[in-house]
């Protein structure tokens, strides 16, 4: 029984000596993988200010950046600019109709007294030709059912094209100034941060006179100056075209429009001073009649 007891402490001593043997070889291997862990959180932690510092000194956002203060209104100005080109440039394209088969359609309704559809031609059409149209044949319309003498109806039609024609040549250049101001004041704004940049350089150059490199304090300053003008003509140039490219684009929809208010004024005119004659006419062919019939009542009597 007592070498039965010593058996089985002797085997309890060498499992508890396996175990602490165990355990102590897998000491170093946990210090090792703390190790590793602290240095990839180490790594990473460098590598995030790194990368987010180099993105800072490159491309576009770092002369931005290096560009100092007035690069910031002449983006700005670059966004507006960009907003209003795009903008100006959908509504104009969606404008684009044939005002020339417009127009001959309306004269030949006028012609065939189709006045009321040569309104809803006008109406269900999309454009400045033919809303001015629209404008003048809806008075046209008004006017005859109301009976006012040519004269009244011509000078009807013509005043309301004339009103309405403000309204259409403002819708069109809506947005524009905004262009013509960004043409004008990035390349200012520009020049003004070029001088500021300068004044900054020069003193520079006063300040490390004597310890350092004269010319190239001077050469860093005036590179870093020269940023904002350039900026300031990329921005500035583009809106200049586009202004310029809108302003030839309107003023031939201007020119439309006003051919078109001349064509349809000529076309009432005319068509009116058609019924007024074939009036005269009738009336005159009816005169001699009631002239008859006035002496064959007096024979009578």
């Amino acid at each position: 029984m007592l070498y039965l007891l010593a058996q089985a402490a002797e085997t309890a001593t060498k499992a508890a000596d396996a175990v602490g043997q165990a355990a102590a070889d897998a000491a170093p291997a946990a210090t090792a993988a703390a190790h590793a862990t602290d240095a990839a959180q180490q790594v990473a932690q460098n590598a995030e200010p790194s990368m987010i510092s180099q993105m800072l000194h490159s491309g576009a956002l770092a002369l931005l950046i290096d560009g100092g203060f007035f690069m910031w209104p002449i983006l700005l100005l670059g966004i507006l600019a960009a907003g209003v080109i795009i903008e100006r440039y959908r509504s104009l394209k969606m404008l684009g109709t044939d005002a020339g088969t417009l127009r001959e359609d309306v004269r030949r309704l006028l012609e065939s007294d189709d006045a009321e559809g040569a309104l809803t031609l006008c109406d269900e059409s999309r454009g400045p030709v033919p809303a001015i149209l629209s404008a003048g044949l809806r008075r046209y319309v008004v006017l005859r059912r109301l009976n006012y003498d040519p004269a009244r109806i011509e000078a009807g039609v013509v005043k309301s094209m004339e009103d309405y024609g403000v309204h259409v040549v403002a819708a069109l250049e809506r947005h524009l100034p905004i262009l013509a101001t960004v043409a004008s004041v990035a390349p200012m704004i520009g020049f003004l941060g070029t001088v500021q940049g300068m004044i900054v350089a020069f003193r520079d150059i006063r300040t490390g006179l004597g310890t350092a490199n004269i010319i190239e304090l001077a050469a860093g300053g005036i590179e870093v100056a020269l940023l904002t003008t350039c900026f300031g003509l990329i921005v500035g140039i583009p809106a200049y075209l586009a202004y310029n490219f809108f302003t030839s684009v309107i003023n031939r929809f201007v020119l439309d429009v006003e051919e078109s208010a001349s064509e349809l004024i000529e076309t009432v005119t005319l068509h009116l001073t058609l019924q007024q004659h074939e009036q005269a006419e009738s009336a005159s062919h009816a005169a001699p009649h009631l002239d008859d019939s006035e002496a064959d009542l007096q024979a009578s009597a």
